[in-house]
């Protein structure tokens, strides 16, 4: 689902697709490293800031046109879209320390087995990747013997089994036969996806319920329930089932896409953006329909539901890059957290979008 540089043919060049290219971040092209390029320019100014209708509502009371205040019971104010029935706003709605705390446990708590993630495909379940990282840890395959069960003298009692493990650093790497390793900070770097309960298997894009999983946590449920209140029917609560948490870094992009797996669009996607600020894309019910496209920043929420179940939507750019960083919170993390967490935070986006399954 994370976008790639190919250059698409004429039939892939549709409204939405256009739109993604305009926001997509790209390099002016110098000798430099990459480390050292600087972004293209971007033209910005037809991207709906919440942040500034927030407090141009909190001042005068009015909204810009085609945005209104959904009026409803809430600690919150809540922005509504015209055109786009389903979709709710909400910015600024966790605390700075709030952010923290979820920030923490998307890359501490929710990798953990048996909840899932992209590395299971290549590395089976990694255990305590964050910490692993925080101690410069190395992650080496190592071959092992193991019977085979046979029996007979045209049978081998031995085979080779590859397993991985967490070495500290390069000097208690076991080589012998050794044939990969990779550091663990990197490893977290590649963290794309993590899957919190009911499973979801991206090969048959469906619910997995045979498979291992823990329920989400409660203090995510009772966040969740809270802040789905604006999009939920009249007297029903919200039940969250599962949760996908994405990881953006510098120049990952989630293409146009639909979340329709789900039995009942009428109960809303949560989503909570922690982390750098990104462009969101809202379309329409084809990629042919042109998006609005909105920044998403660190402590905003989105719900979608009913209709806007049936927009494509995605996320063209991330800004980690120093003129447009956004990450106030860096400086809230106490010592003991250790600047791996700031680190990360500083050029990361992690989005949790919670959902009723059943």
């Amino acid at each position: 689902m994370y976008g790639t540089d190919r250059v698409p043919d004429d039939s892939e060049r549709t409204a939405f697709r256009r739109a993604e290219k305009k926001y997509k971040l790209y390099y002016n092209n110098t000798k430099s490293s990459k480390r050292e390029k600087q972004p293209k320019q971007v033209d910005l100014s037809e991207v709906i800031d919440f942040k500034s209708v927030l407090d141009s509502f909190n001042q005068t009371g009015l909204t810009p046109p085609g945005i209104s205040r959904h009026q409803c019971d809430f600690n919150y104010p809540v922005f509504c879209i015209e055109n786009h029935p389903g979709f709710y706003f909400i910015p600024e709605a966790l605390s700075i320390e709030e952010q923290c705390h979820w920030i923490k446990e998307s890359l501490t708590s929710f990798p953990q087995p048996p909840n899932r993630t992209n590395h299971n495909a290549i590395y089976g379940p990694i255990q305590d990747l964050f910490i692993a990282a925080q101690n410069k840890k190395v992650f080496v395959e190592v071959e092992s013997l193991v019977s085979d069960g046979a029996s007979g003298p045209y049978s081998s009692d031995r085979n080779l089994e590859s397993k991985w493990q967490f070495c500290d650093g390069t000097a208690g790497i076991p080589w012998g036969d050794s044939s990969r390793s990779i550091a663990a900070s990197v490893l977290l770097r590649k963290l794309r996806w993590s899957t919190l309960g009911l499973q979801f298997d991206w090969s048959k894009r469906n619910y997995d319920v045979s498979l291992p999983h823990n329920k989400i946590p409660e203090a995510l449920c009772g966040l969740a329930k809270r802040m789905a209140e604006p999009a939920m029917p009249t007297g029903e609560e919200f039940r969250p089932e599962a949760a996908i948490v994405n990881y953006f870094g510098l120049g990952d992009m989630l293409g146009g896409h639909l979340d329709d797996m789900e039995a009942d669009w009428s109960k809303p996607i949560v989503s909570i953006s922690l982390g750098c600020k990104a462009i969101f894309l809202l379309g329409g019910k084809s990629r042919e329909n042109p998006p609005i496209a909105m920044f998403l920043r660190s402590g905003d929420i989105v719900l979608m539901a009913g209709e806007a179940r049936e927009c494509f939507h995605g996320v063209p750019r991330i800004f980690a890059d120093r003129e447009n960083a956004e990450a106030p919170f860096a400086m809230h993390f106490s010592n003991q957290d250790d600047p791996c967490l700031t680190e990360y935070i500083r050029s990361s986006r992690i989005n949790i979008n919670i959902r009723q399954v059943s």
